[in-house]
């Protein structure tokens, strides 16, 4: 019985987060209501109470469960001596880009966070993780820039932080622009050579120190 209980809990809350997730996208989350989002998911106003704390609590969680897994693997990747870290920098966006591609809840998921979210006062907790994930991330990454540099993959000149810049920008613009335009052309195709072009230009002519 109390499995069953879990994981009936369990399914509401999948069931939650999926009716956020198309509500989010078509109103936007500054016109969602959370009585929109449980009609959605056929259960009552109550049950999201039981899951999540106010809109921005769920908000959150639509968020996670669409970039967990990448943030997860470069958390750990970053934590160890990498014996290729511009191989392992390729691979973590690579991974991020086909799980963009190839799945559609994380394509509704970028479109409301590129295009369909008001970062009102009801979501500044939400911006405050946000800002705290990204600046982690980033850390994270220019961890792996300055294994390369310490490994002869980049020159010993290279600016690390702003090459970690460089590349979120250039990620965060292929998202976002492919999210607007789908048809537009292959992404989980062109993904590798695209990261390769911005690799390929940071070896050869890196961002210097001053």
């Amino acid at each position: 019985m109390v499995k069953k209980t879990r994981e009936d809990a369990l399914a509401t809350r999948e069931a939650l987060l999926a009716a956020a997730l198309q509500t989010f996208r078509e109103r936007g989350v500054a016109h969602t209501r959370l009585s929109d989002v449980a009609a959605r998911a056929g259960v009552t106003r109550g049950a999201i109470y039981w899951h999540f704390k106010d809109k921005a609590e769920l908000f959150a969680a639509v968020c996670e469960r669409g970039t967990l897994p990448v943030e997860a693997l470069l958390t750990e990747v970053s934590r160890t001596v990498q014996r290729d870290p511009l191989a392992t920098v390729k691979q973590l966006a690579l991974m991020a880009l086909k799980q963009l591609a190839g799945h559609a809840d994380t394509q509704a998921m970028f479109d409301v966070i590129f295009h369909k979210c008001e970062f009102t006062d009801e979501l500044a907790p939400v911006m405050a993780k946000n800002d705290a994930d990204r600046t982690a991330c980033l850390t994270q990454v220019q961890a792996l820039f300055e294994q390369a540099v310490a490994v002869g993959q980049l020159p010993p000149h290279t600016d690390t932080y702003l090459a970690t810049q460089g590349m979120h920008a250039y990620m965060v613009g292929l998202m976002h622009e492919w999210v607007l335009t789908p048809t537009s052309y292959d992404l989980a195709a062109c993904a590798e050579p695209l990261l390769d072009t911005y690799l390929a230009g940071l070896s050869l002519r890196p961002p210097r120190c001053p």
